[in-house]
Parts: C-alpha cells; sequence; structure tokens
C-alpha cells in the first residue's frame, strides 16, 4: 500500500467513524436540531417548492428557449450598456418579491444564456432584497429610517456588487464579451411583445400566487391578498391563451388539460394550492405529448426539469443543514439563540460583522426577517447589527450558497458572499453610529 496516497482517504474515513461512534444523538439539544431541520424541510416544500420555485423553474427554462442568446448579450451582457443592465437588474426585486432560493433558477437561466457576471450578480442581490412589502413592513415595525435605509442599502448593494464581481473577473468578462461578438443572428420569428407577454404572464403567477399575508385589515396590500388566487387565474388564464394561439397546442387540448385544476379549484376552494398542481401537472402533460415533445414546448419543459433536478436537491440539503444549526424561526437548533442575541448588541465591529455572517447563512423566508429582528432587538440588538442582517440575510442562506456553486464555481461564490457580508458590516457600523 503507498501511504503517500492513501493517507487522505484514511484520514476522513477516521474522522467519520470517530463522528459517528461519539454522536451524542441522547442529547436533548442535538434530538430538537434534527427535529427543527425536519420541521423546515417539511415546512419549505410546503410553503416554497410548490408555489415558488416550480414557477421560477419554468420561467428559468423559457429563457434558455424563448429568449435567444444575443438578446441577453446585448441586454446584459459584458458589453451591454451599463447603465441599462445594471439598473434593470438592480430594480428586478421590487416586480419578483422572491426569497433567496426562489431567484436561483432565475438567475441561473440567464448566467448561463450569456448575461455578464455583474449585472447577474446584482439581479441575484436584488431579487430578494428589494421587496417592496418587505421595505414597507421594515419601515412600519422597525421604525421609518430602518426601512429607508435598507431600501437605499440594497438598491446601492446591488449595484456596487455587481460592479466589483465585474472588476474581480474582468478577464474573464472580455474573453464572454469577445466570444459575443462571434456570434450571428438569432432570430425566433416570434414578436418581442409576444414574448414578454408570455413571460409577463408567468412572472404574474410567481408573484401573486405568493403574494403575502398582512397584518392590516384594510389597504391595497389587504385587498390584493383577498384577492391573490383570483389574480393568479387570471394570469394562468392568459398563458392558456397564448399556449393555445402563438404555441399552437389548440383551445381543445388546453381546455381538457385545465380542466382538473378547474374543477379542484371549484371543489376545494379553501386548498387553492391543490388546483395549483394539477395546473402544473396539465402544463407538464401538454408539454410531453407525442405532437409538442420535439417542438418548443417539449424542450421548454426539458430546460425546466433541468433546472429542477440540478438546484432542488442542493436547496434542500442546505435546508436541512440550516435547521440543524439555525432552526426555525421561533425554535432552536444546535446553536441557541441567546448565544446570538448575546453577540448582536451594541455597535461594535464584530457585532456588525456576526449579524451579517449569521444573516446570510440563516434561511429567511419572504418577509420573516422583520418579526426576528423585532425579537432580537427586544433582546438588545443595536440598531446597527440589524441594519446589516437585514442587508445579508434575505439576499443568502446556505441552501443559497450551495446552488451558487453549482452555477458559477467555487471562487465567484466565495468573493459574492464575502462582498455581500462586508458591505453589510460596513453599512451597520455607519448605521449604528449615525442613529
Amino acid at each position: 500500500m503507498n501511504w503517500k496516497t492513501e493517507w487522505k482517504p484514511l484520514f476522513w474515513i477516521i474522522v467519520v467513524f470517530t463522528g459517528c461512534f461519539f454522536l451524542p444523538v441522547e442529547a436533548p439539544r442535538v434530538q430538537g436540531a434534527i427535529m427543527e431541520s425536519l420541521h423546515l424541510v417539511k415546512w419549505y416544500a410546503r410553503e416554497h417548492v410548490l408555489l415558488c420555485l416550480v414557477p421560477a423553474f419554468f420561467i428559468a427554462g423559457a429563457v434558455a428557449v424563448f429568449v435567444s442568446q444575443q438578446a441577453v448579450m446585448k441586454y446584459l451582457g459584458p458589453k451591454a450598456n451599463k447603465a441599462l443592465a445594471y439598473g434593470v437588474a438592480a430594480v428586478s426585486g421590487t416586480i419578483l418579491a422572491v426569497c433567496s432560493c426562489t431567484i436561483l433558477p432565475l438567475f441561473a437561466g440567464i448566467y448561463r444564456m450569456g448575461a455578464g457576471l455583474g449585472p447577474a450578480c446584482a439581479f441575484l442581490y436584488s431579487g430578494p432584497a428589494i421587496n417592496i412589502l418587505a421595505i414597507v413592513l421594515t419601515a412600519r415595525i422597525l421604525g421609518p429610517e430602518m426601512g429607508i435605509a435598507r431600501a437605499v442599502g440594497a438598491i446601492l448593494f446591488a449595484v456596487i456588487i455587481g460592479l466589483a464581481m465585474h472588476f474581480f473577473f474582468r478577464h474573464e468578462e472580455a474573453e464572454k464579451a469577445a466570444a459575443a461578438l462571434a456570434m450571428g443572428d438569432d432570430d425566433d420569428g416570434r414578436p418581442l411583445w409576444q414574448t414578454s407577454l408570455y413571460f409577463a404572464s408567468m412572472v404574474g403567477i410567481l408573484v401573486f400566487a405568493n403574494w403575502g399575508r398582512t397584518d392590516d385589515p384594510t389597504g391595497l396590500w389587504h385587498d390584493i391578498y383577498a384577492a391573490k388566487w383570483w389574480i393568479t387565474s387570471l394570469f394562468s388564464i392568459a398563458l392558456a391563451m397564448m399556449l393555445a394561439t402563438w404555441f399552437k397546442l389548440g383551445f381543445t387540448r388546453i381546455i381538457i388539460a385545465g380542466l382538473p385544476a378547474a374543477l379542484m379549484a371549484s371543489l376545494q376552494p379553501q386548498h387553492p394550492a391543490l388546483a395549483f398542481t394539477f395546473g402544473v401537472i396539465g402544463l407538464s402533460v401538454l408539454s410531453n405529448l407525442k405532437t409538442s415533445r420535439d417542438g418548443e414546448m417539449g424542450r421548454w419543459f426539458d430546460e425546466s426539469w433541468d433546472f429542477a433536478k440540478k438546484i432542488l436537491p442542493l436547496l434542500l440539503i442546505g435546508v436541512l443543514i440550516a435547521g440543524v444549526l439555525l432552526g426555525r424561526p421561533g425554535h432552536e437548533g444546535l446553536i441557541p439563540s441567546e448565544w446570538v442575541a448575546s453577540l448582536v448588541g451594541g455597535n461594535s465591529l464584530f457585532a456588525n460583522l456576526f449579524a451579517s455572517v449569521f444573516g446570510a447563512f440563516m434561511y429567511f423566508a419572504t418577509l420573516t426577517e422583520v418579526p426576528i429582528l423585532q425579537g432580537l432587538m427586544g433582546a438588545g440588538m443595536g440598531k446597527g447589527p440589524a441594519l446589516a442582517l437585514l442587508l445579508a440575510g434575505p439576499a443568502l442562506s446556505l441552501p443559497n450558497m450551495l446552488v451558487i456553486r453549482s452555477v458559477m464555481g467555487t471562487k465567484k461564490t466565495i468573493v459574492f458572499v464575502a462582498l455581500v457580508m462586508v458591505m453589510a458590516t460596513i453599512s451597520g457600523l455607519i448605521y449604528g453610529a449615525v442613529f
């Protein structure tokens, strides 16, 4: 046996065996942490996979099939107009209002199609960070100055992080730009307005199916929440009309495929997710019919499925690990919540850095970061660390990092995460000193 080559496998076997041998499964905290991870992944599967990720997978697949690579390069590529590319990417969250995991298929789609690293990273950060409802909720619960600081900081972060990523990897971006110049025109023959309406219908389904509840019994946000499924249905009908006409699927097949969803909506109106599920099944069947399998619909489903099988397992693994370490909101994992509260008091460099790191690794569903911060601030968390967590937390999470690494590699992921943490820390220090 050659020990020079075999000592590494032996070392890891010993480490894993020792960990298993002394695994403290009888400790109440360990048992609780394991249960928390299972509760968290169950909640994630129920609340985010079907309504958030599945529409995002279909949108990402549509980007790969129906948007030409030349169009992506023109508007978001390394040689695109910087003001337009970064401006659009930096405010995308106001439209999407998604969490750090739902943005991933969309980011992977535009990045794989040739979007520049800078605009793609600006989009990746801004998607979950610039959520209008979350910013309004922050201002109402944590104070208007915190809400304004979060909104301004998130927009600036998106642009600065994108520009920094482009600068650090400018040589690779230059090669991508050179390759783009060698590409010819690729026109699929469909008018831009048709493609735009097609994507608008899917984005509408994603946004309104996930519209969050507010505590106010009246007002615009509450009214939209009360009508969210009616609005989602209208967008679904619009998509069905486009598939029947522009994609030549025919009204008969569309009606047959959508009938189970319509029946479920009328028979089980208190469980709209069931109707949504049957709608997804109907769309999937339509995409795999013999007459559509080799065309655009078949390629659309294949691309969407490719994103799903690459991204979803990493997300679920990441959620399980996050649940073991940090638990769910209001519950504890291996890391006690009082430890966290004790480390984020005041406005020291360490407190802001710890808040940034903690926020970056913890999974926050949309809008949950505000009540969590309210509890931490009640336990003594400083205003600076609170803002640092708000700027790092919603845009990143451990599951999010695992997927980002699979899309753009380890080096770029480390730089992206480090930029978010460092900028959040500096912002927290400045905000804490002022307020």
